[in-house]
């Protein structure tokens, strides 16, 4: 599949006049737990710069200050709180774990309250330190969902069982056959794929620009938004195109900047998608 403009107009639709916030994806994201606080906020910035309509973030307490500083628009509350979780669980169109989760028994705790309690109807993205727990997990126990995932070729190694020098398209493929039907897999690298069965998409664009703390974060935040919105129609193009336009971004950022800050990419989302959506 081409991944370009024309692709990205075939997602990016222009919102219809009679809509309100509901109308485009009821988000909830679930990170940030000391010391990884920053990592959530990124994703979270991200996903309401892509348009989701109703963000909300269960995170450390201690995070929410510096979350609200930051994003006004997302709601929050501390993600020890079991029912709330399960409450907010229960309405969410799209679910993005991982994001400066860490590996604590609590984060793990978590991690398995989220898998026993999601339904098939509902697009579950596994992001950063969440993937390393579903690392240790029986994939056969794995519920049915719209499962997301977005590893780095490490974090995807020990996911897959795959060492980076075998993780070609044949053999990613078959890794993929593993878990449940119609997994979407973002494989991040110098050149990242979105994989979905035999479906395979290589992104042209991004650079060395981009190797920095919470990239990462921020292309999670924006595949959750686009999810939110655009899943009715195609779920794997909304990935893809998510996925392409975070460094397409980047690409154009580093015309003028050594560096490329996740955070400036999420400033420059609205712009670009009403561009795209004309």
């Amino acid at each position: 599949m081409k991944v370009d403009g024309d692709l990205a107009r075939q997602v990016i639709r222009p919102r219809l006049r009679e809509s309100h916030k509901g109308s485009y994806g009821r988000v909830l994201l679930i990170g940030g737990l000391y010391p990884y606080g920053g990592a959530i906020i990124m994703a979270a910035i991200a996903c309401v710069n892509s348009g989701a309509g109703l963000v909300t973030v269960a995170t450390d307490r201690d995070n929410i200050p510096a979350l609200h500083a930051h994003l006004p628009e997302a709601m929050a509350f501390d993600f020890g709180e079991r029912d709330r979780l399960l409450d907010n669980l229960r309405v969410a169109n799209v679910v993005l774990i991982g994001s400066g989760l860490g590996e604590s028994d609590a984060a793990n705790q978590v991690l398995n309250l989220v898998l026993a309690n999601i339904r098939p109807d509902q697009n579950v993205v596994v992001d950063g330190s969440a993937i390393n727990l579903l690392a240790k997990k029986n994939k056969a126990d794995l519920p049915e969902c719209h499962l997301i995932l977005t590893p780095h070729q490490k974090e995807w190694e020990r996911l897959s069982g795959l060492a980076i020098l075998e993780q070609t398209v044949s053999n990613t493929q078959k890794a993929l056959a593993d878990f449940p039907a119609e997994t979407i897999l973002v494989a991040k690298s110098h050149r990242t794929s979105v994989y979905q069965s035999k479906e395979v998409a290589h992104l042209e664009v991004g650079g060395p620009y981009q190797a920095t703390g919470g990239m990462g974060d921020t292309l999670a935040g924006m595949v959750t938004g686009f999810l939110a919105q655009f899943a009715s129609n195609d779920r794997y193009k909304a990935v893809t195109v998510a996925s392409w336009l975070h460094s397409v971004i980047a690409d154009d950022l580093a015309k003028n900047a050594y560096v490329v800050l996740p955070t400036r990419i999420s400033k420059a989302i609205p712009s670009w998608m009403r561009k795209l959506s004309l």
